[in-house]
């Protein structure tokens, strides 16, 4: 494996977001030449760039057979859609060196957990957006289409179970004007990629009605999606193991760390 990190600043970023990309090094004769790759949004409320919802997954998804790529994208006060356009240039990024990286094109995955859920389902509901296929510097608006949403625990609405700090973050002065546009069960069209989601029914800072109401919207809009709810867990577990658990042990949920298994095989048999 190796890897390399790169600039993916933007019009409007705060600090220096940056694109880090872990990709394993396939010698000739191997029988896969090219692998799927995930790319990573983590959480944090859009307020801070979780750290145990980032490198510790993309090394489960190489442990599983993908490359992956992790965006440490900017947080407040920048606001929408910075976020969203660091995002879309990664992936177009991505599609540009996919075939020097043994990349495959047509497998580029966005995951994306709590706040970094809302960012992945925003890009896979708006891709085809023009103020975003020309920010990336893509061609294209399929240049930046994920090809499949891995969605952890993921903030989508702004009704009735929203977690409201996260819009109140994203969207800074223009609360009012756009938080009907950022609830994106409101959003979902027979255009956004299939998607895999995840859940626990105690969560209490972004209740599980969040998964759900994006997995009825799929539904209605005739798009494939794999929704696990485990009754146990708070938010923001992570994996669910030892590895992503803090100091006070909330976040260790052993069974929930089926989901990885389960989200490589959604990657792997799409």
């Amino acid at each position: 494996m190796y890897y390399q990190t790169y600039d993916m600043s933007v019009t409007g970023s705060v600090g220096k977001p940056t694109l880090t990309t872990y990709l394993i090094d396939t010698p000739d004769g191997l029988l896969v030449k090219e692998r799927p790759l995930v790319l990573i949004c983590p959480g944090g409320g859009y307020n801070h760039v979780s750290a145990r919802e980032g490198e510790f997954l993309a090394l489960q998804f190489l442990a599983a057979g993908s490359h992956a790529a992790l965006l440490n994208y900017s947080v407040s006060p920048a606001v929408y859609p910075t976020q969203l356009l660091e995002l879309a240039r990664a992936l177009a990024f991505l599609r540009a060196h996919a075939k020097e990286w043994r990349v495959r094109a047509d497998k580029i995955f966005v995951q994306g957990s709590s706040a970094g859920g809302h960012l992945a389902a925003s890009l896979g509901c708006f891709w085809e957006e023009d103020f975003l296929r020309d920010a990336a510097g893509a061609q294209s608006a399929e240049q930046i289409r994920p090809d499949g949403l891995i969605l952890s625990y993921p903030v989508i609405t702004a009704g009735e179970y929203a977690h409201r700090d996260s819009f109140v973050k994203l969207l800074g002065d223009r609360y009012e004007e756009l938080l009907a546009k950022m609830s994106l069960e409101n959003q979902v069209t027979a255009h956004t990629p299939p998607t895999f989601l995840w859940h626990t029914y105690e969560d209490q800072a972004v209740p599980v009605e969040n998964s759900l109401l994006f997995m009825q919207a799929l539904r209605r809009a005739g798009v494939p999606f794999e929704c696990h709810i485990y009754p146990k867990g708070c938010h923001g577990l992570g994996l669910g193991t030892e590895l992503t658990c803090s100091e006070n042990g909330k976040e260790l949920q052993p069974e929930v760390a089926a989901w990885v298994s389960a989200a490589a095989a959604f990657v792997m048999n799409l």
